[in-house]
């Protein structure tokens, strides 16, 4: 039931009263997500401003605004807007195509035209995740409640349930050169790529002990499947091709048979040792960042009944194209794991990280939201101290809330227990760049494309490299790191700042302004200020300053279209 009482107010609806159905429809949604809602369907009438609603207004922790052509005209809608911003309470909406009171219209405003109670739609998602970081922020340990929509309207698990990593066979690999030589070649081969994938705190890697049976016979996946009890089954040969040795692999869903992933992999034979580490780093590599990948497509295609693993990996999902769009989406599936699973460190981690993006988005400016962040990752940290995925992604979220020292010190932590986490070393990375080290991040950097090739947050690996690179004076390494990045991600705000910045201190000031216009289209409500805190809050102040100033030469050089 709607709640029109004076009651203590989560969402206080501000519209005009015409939009009174449109209202009705927001009001219902988010009280079917728990919040107490106040919206008063009689007072629009040019009555004195009632006490219980100036009370109601004031004390909200969110004032929802729904502009239309209708309420941008309403002296009662833009007096309650007026004070919500002024109480920085204000998350507005729009539901009609007009023009906002002026005094609004760099405030970030979703635009929810096109909803009519759709609660799986992406933006509505998003504008929820946004409203829930007003009504939580004074109280970061009870998470908000998380949406979701029909097509997951399965029940979620039992609180509590974490829910297990992939589990992985790897076969024994063929040896199809034909010599008895490369047998024992073969077989070293899947020792080694079993040793360095279990590792991975992302999945259970059965001992080659479990596969031996199978050894030159032939093999149905769907038996050895269901024979091991285990999601995934990796199969391989060698062989000879001239001078050099050939590796296949091919990963297979072991419940249908399906191929999932192959890939051939190629190294010269001259140094046989040399050789045979680095093609093992390399088809290690490769597997674990398309596993990683398959298990987030997996997640995100499941129907519902989620367990806190699945809700990290959906919300890790989302970095691989993260804006200001959807990273509320990203926040609202850590959210959900921590409510599946309030003991999981990881999930805690994940939240951490989520949060500690939007507060530096903003320019670091919601000091809330950096205390909400801190505070995840202390909890991250007390359930899981030893864990090496957990204390990298802490690493990551303390540098975005502007402490590198501690990041660094728990990314040096994450690298003592295992030197294979990719994002440890860029954690690592990103706390040195922010101290002026630059040769240690761009090693670090290096470091996790060499371990993650191709995953999901590459492009702001490098974007991040570019910055340590800058900061080096070696601009033209910025320049080719950068358009890597920008290839992979070419709406990726901090890298389309760092190009601007760039190709002005580089006399292409044409090409600055393109970037400059790309930026705008992406986010057509920030300003060059919050631009700028964004990028240099994860630089070195001092050898990071002249790209900033450059940055801004470009954009105050380019009019708004």
């Amino acid at each position: 039931m709607i709640n029109l009482g004076a009651r203590v107010t989560d969402i206080f609806l501000s519209y005009n009263r015409e939009d009174q159905a449109h209202a009705k429809l927001f009001a219902e949604a988010f009280e079917a997500q728990g919040f107490k809602v106040w919206w008063d369907v009689g007072l629009r009438t040019g009555e004195a401003y009632d006490q219980v609603t100036e009370k109601a207004l004031k004390t909200a922790k969110a004032v929802v605004v729904l502009w239309s052509k209708r309420s941008v005209e309403s002296r009662w809608v833009r007096a309650e807007a007026t004070l919500a911003d002024r109480n920085k309470t204000l998350v507005p909406c729009m539901i009609e195509a007009c023009e906002r009171p002026i005094m609004f219209e760099l405030t970030q405003t979703a635009d929810l035209v096109h909803w009519q109670g759709a609660p799986e739609d992406n933006v509505w998602l998003a504008f929820l995740a946004d409203v829930n970081r007003f009504v939580r922020r004074d109280t970061p340990s009870a998470p908000p409640p998380v949406a979701s929509p029909p097509s997951q309207a399965a029940p979620s698990p039992a609180r509590g349930e974490r829910g297990d990593v992939p589990s992985l066979a790897i076969m024994p690999f063929a040896n199809r050169s034909g010599l008895p030589g490369d047998d024992a070649l073969a077989y070293g081969m899947v020792e080694d790529i079993i040793a360095a994938i279990s590792l991975s705190p992302d999945v259970h890697v059965l001992a080659s002990s479990s596969t031996a049976a199978w050894a030159g016979k032939p093999t149905d996946i769907r038996v050895v499947g269901r024979d091991l009890g285990v999601r995934y089954v990796l199969e391989g040969n060698v062989r000879r091709a001239g001078p050099n040795l050939r590796v296949t692999v091919q990963l297979v869903e072991a419940e249908t048979g399906k191929i999932l992933w192959t890939q051939k992999f190629d190294r010269a034979l001259s140094d046989l040792a040399d050789m045979q580490e680095d093609l093992v780093t390399e088809v290690a590599a490769h597997l674990g960042v398309n596993l990683g990948k398959i298990e987030m497509e997996r997640a995100l295609k499941k129907p519902g009944d989620f367990t806190a693993y699945e809700a990290v990996q959906r919300s890790i999902a989302i970095f691989g194209n993260l804006g200001m769009d959807n990273l509320p989406v990203a926040i609202a599936e850590a959210r959900r794991a921590v409510t599946i699973a309030p003991d999981y460190g990881q999930a805690w981690a994940a939240l951490a990280l989520s949060l500690s993006i939007q507060y530096f988005w903003t320019g670091s400016i919601e000091e809330p939201l950096k205390r909400e962040a801190l505070d995840c990752v202390r909890r991250a940290i007390a359930l899981a101290p030893n864990d090496a995925w957990v204390l990298g992604h802490a690493g990551l979220a303390l540098s975005r809330a502007g402490e590198p020292r501690e990041a660094l010190r728990h990314a040096e932590r994450a690298l003592d227990l295992n030197p294979s986490i990719a994002h440890a070393h860029s954690a690592m990375g990103i706390a040195c760049t922010r101290l002026g080290r630059n040769d240690e991040a761009i090693a670090a950097y290096e470091a996790c494309e060499r371990l993650a090739p191709g995953g999901v947050s590459l492009y702001g690996h490098l974007s991040a490299k570019a910055r340590a690179h800058i900061q080096a004076g070696r601009l033209e390494q910025a320049v080719e790191v950068l358009e890597r990045s920008l290839r992979l991600n070419p709406g990726y705000a901090l890298s389309l700042i760092i190009q601007a910045g760039l190709f002005e201190m580089t006399g292409r000031p044409e090409d600055a302004a393109d970037a400059v216009r790309r930026l705008r289209t992406r986010e057509p409500l920030t300003s060059a200020d919050v631009f700028a805190k964004r990028c240099g809050s994860l630089a070195d102040p001092v050898s990071f300053a002249p790209l900033l100033a450059a940055f801004r030469k470009a954009w105050d050089a380019t009019p708004a279209e």
